[in-house]
């Protein structure tokens, strides 16, 4: 579902709980342009942990691959040093 900004500025946040009895997120207009995404917390958790998940998935892949050094933390921070 998509609201307008004026809304949101005009009636506040309230307006959020009951349009998300219907709904599980809300798009947010400005100017014409979807701009912010609004979120029950509970599907944002729910969002998170897959991401989370993925995140997990994909580093093992890496893993298994043999995309990764191992080095000290001195030297992850020179190597750091040096890319700047």
């Amino acid at each position: 579902m998509i609201i307008n900004a004026n809304d949101v500025k005009t009636k506040g946040v309230s307006m959020f709980s009951k349009l998300f009895e219907t709904v599980d997120e809300l798009i947010i207009n400005v100017r014409g342009k979807n701009k912010y995404v609004v979120l029950d917390i509970e599907r944002y958790k729910e969002l998170r942990e897959v991401e989370l998940d993925l995140a997990y998935i994909k580093s093992m892949q890496d893993i298994e691959k043999g995309n990764f050094k191992s080095q000290s933390a001195k030297e992850h921070i020179e190597e750091l040093k040096n890319e700047l």
